[in-house]
């Protein structure tokens, strides 16, 4: 695995829950561990969830939590949705459903939250996000991911 392959995916993720400053030094410390810990993940049957882990915990250690769930409301007021609108009330409206969207999502699991934000919030495809993360994509497209992306993206 080369950073270089990865380095712009894993910001992406990153920057879902994170400050640009600290997106970087996440990504970077990432990559730092995974120098440190590379006979480790050479020593797993595949180093790409091995490095997912890392990268998840990395990221996850310098996210705000609330009752134990990431928070990444501030992403809210960065999708795709709302900065489509230029009416005031549908701009509040689409925020308001987001930021709900955002709370549900926080309370998947890690694995589920993961493909929600890399498919939804950074416009991988399947293969891609399974790709990335190191998972089969049977995984990636299991009924309940499937129903949390239609949950998540109604009308797409």
């Amino acid at each position: 695995m080369s950073a270089e392959l990865v380095e712009g995916d894993y910001s992406l993720y990153a920057q879902v829950f994170l400050e640009d400053d600290q997106r970087d030094g996440a990504v970077s410390d990432t990559f730092d561990i995974l120098w440190l810990r590379w006979s480790d993940a050479l020593a797993s049957p595949d180093t790409r969830p091995f490095a997912w882990e890392v990268l998840r915990t990395t990221v996850m250690s310098r996210t705000p939590h609330l009752d134990g769930r990431p928070e990444f409301s501030n992403a809210a007021f960065d999708t795709v949705a709302l900065q489509q609108l230029t009416n005031a009330t549908e701009q509040r409206n689409q925020l308001a459903e987001t930021l709900q969207l955002f709370a549900a999502m926080s309370r998947l699991p890690h694995h589920q939250l993961d493909v929600m934000v890399l498919r939804r919030l950074c416009g991988f495809t399947p293969c891609d996000a399974s790709a990335l993360m190191g998972i089969p994509l049977a995984t990636e497209q299991s009924p309940c991911v499937a129903a949390g992306v239609a949950f998540a993206a109604p009308g797409s």
